[in-house]
């Protein structure tokens, strides 16, 4: 079947007030982006839809890049008629036919959006219905639970049939939420944050504590490609690589071990707050989920957030490993996170690390480092990637 139109649905979209225009002009530019290389499409817009117009491009390669695209709820490939019954019947019919397998039920669904058109919805239905019916008399008629509908879009702009609905993302266009920097380890959990960040509406950066030669160059490859990963789903990220080894050398030998995990972690977040600073993110993200390791318990957080005032936020925080784990195979970051390269919070795990850490006693070990020296240095020398979807294209700049 050659489809004239994608039909693109919104979900939450829908729900906006006055401005409304501005998350659906957002939508236009995240679509009009992910479909740049289909230099015959059209992209244009009315109230509470979307259509691209694919003057011959093929729709099932156009629909395989808007899956990514966040704000979009569903899309369906159509065939543009004239408003003409006749057409109608005889298009809805060719449609229902070319489906494989044969569906067995069916039930035609008119959306009568133009009121000037002179049959009501109720009408339509009965008669294309009846249309199928006779030509093909292996299908019935199923209103509740049809394998196969026949939705009719009969609008101002003209008139549309389909027989496919293709969920999308759902969420808010990338964005239209400000700035966010995701804290990205070469694990299973932080990629999931990034994409559940991206699917909120945010512009997302992101920034990796590198501590060679104790992690590989592989390891901050391993990272590279995840950020590269979720460029499909939100644009060019710029990656921050922190050097980290001083740093955490300086803990080790001059803190107790039950604490170097938490003194590790609030050095994160003080670095990580200096570079949202610079590049204007509103936010810091993290995969952290309570409970799920000693760092994560409510008391550990409550000590690591004591050294920063920037909001945090932690999209995965009631999830458990499997559903983590579950969501990173269908975006498709799991296998690279499995990858055997350890990054610096594994690298000086101690055996018994301290599970509710006191605040004032973490100010108090750290007296012996001099902070503010640290932080200065590593921030001064972070080194900004551009990861871009296409991994050849990666570029490098100093911060």
């Amino acid at each position: 079947m050659n489809y004239d139109v994608i039909l693109i649905r919104y979900g939450e979209l829908a729900l906006k007030g006055k401005n409304r225009d501005q998350f659906e002009e957002a939508l236009v530019r995240s679509v009009k982006s992910v479909l740049r290389s289909f230099f015959k499409v059209k992209v244009r817009r009315n109230y509470g839809r979307m259509y691209v117009e694919l003057n011959g491009e093929d729709a099932y390669a156009v629909m395989e890049r808007l899956k990514r695209v966040f704000g979009i709820s569903s899309i369906s490939p159509t065939i543009q008629v004239d408003p003409d019954i006749d057409t109608i019947k005889e298009k809805a019919l060719e449609l229902i036919r070319q489906l494989t397998p044969e569906p067995r039920t069916f039930r035609v669904v008119t959306r009568r959006a133009d009121k000037r058109y002179p049959i009501p919805s109720m009408e339509v239905n009965r008669i294309v219905g009846t249309h199928i019916l006779r030509a093909l008399p292996a299908i019935k008629v199923d209103v509740h639970e049809p394998e196969a509908i026949v939705n009719l879009e009969i609008r101002a702009e003209g008139t549309y049939i389909s027989c496919e609905t293709i969920p999308g993302p759902g969420g808010l266009p990338v964005g239209v939420s400000g700035k966010v920097l995701l804290l990205l380890s070469g694990g299973i959990d932080s990629p999931v944050a990034g994409w559940m960040m991206l699917k909120r509406g945010v512009t997302l950066e992101a920034i990796h504590f590198h501590s060679y030669p104790f992690t590989s160059e592989r390891a901050l490859q391993k990272v590279r490609d995840l950020a590269q990963k979720l460029t499909k789903w939100g644009g060019t990220i710029r990656l921050h690589v922190v050097p980290f080894t001083e740093i955490q050398t300086a803990i080790r030998e001059k803190c107790p071990e039950d604490y170097l995990i938490t003194i590790m972690r609030r050095f994160m977040m003080r670095i990580a707050e200096r570079v949202a600073e610079n590049t204007k993110a509103k936010a810091l993200a993290t995969g952290e989920s309570l409970g799920q390791v000693a760092s994560q318990t409510l008391e550990s957080m409550d000590t690591i957030n004591k050294v920063i005032s920037i909001p945090i936020l932690r999209p995965l925080i009631g999830m458990d490993k499997v559903d983590i784990t579950d969501l990173s195979r269908k975006i498709d970051t799991y296998e690279l996170s499995i990858l055997p390269y350890e990054d610096c919070c594994t690298v000086f795990t101690p055996k018994n690390p301290v599970t509710r850490p006191k605040p004032y006693l973490a100010a108090k070990f750290e007296e012996a480092l001099d902070v503010e020296a640290l932080v200065e240095d590593a921030v001064a020398r972070t080194v900004v990637e551009e990861i871009t979807t296409k991994p050849k294209e990666t570029t490098t700049d100093l911060f």
